[in-house]
């Protein structure tokens, strides 16, 4: 089998496809919890402890004397523990929802009747042929 055909099989093989409309979504999803987390819940927190945003949070390294992360950063190295906290939190939120989206899954699953059972298959000719020689037989 050639790499080109053999590569072809694998990336057309369902998982595959699967995973890969999985991560598009997870990507577009990871978008809205991080506007969730940055617009809506950060700014409560943050109004919560004082006022304070939580971007602005660092210490600097190389000694500079700056206002913002922005202007830090540009003056030599820093830690941005603030940006932590909020990726931090970011990743508690999609944990969580993930979790509550598996759990609803399966008692979703779980409680959803089992489906009908198979109708049975038409017995085959030669099936029916040899039953009648038996029979045939016995008498």
């Amino acid at each position: 089998m050639s790499f080109g055909s053999e590569f072809k099989e694998f990336a057309l093989k369902g998982n595959v496809m699967d995973l890969a409309v999985g991560v598009i979504i997870g990507g577009a999803f990871g978008k809205i919890v991080d506007s969730l987390v940055g617009d809506v819940i950060m700014p409560v927190v943050g109004r919560v402890v004082g006022g304070l945003d939580f971007s602005n949070y660092f210490l600097p390294l190389a000694g500079q004397t700056a206002s913002t992360l922005a202007e830090a950063k540009k003056a030599g190295a820093v830690l941005a523990y603030g940006s932590f906290i909020t990726v931090a939190i970011n990743f508690v939120i999609l944990a969580l929802i993930i979790f509550l989206m598996v759990k609803q899954m399966n008692r979703l699953k779980r409680s959803a009747p089992p489906p009908p059972p198979a109708p049975p298959a038409p017995t085959p000719e030669d099936v029916l042929l040899l039953r009648e020689i038996r029979d045939a037989l016995r008498k």
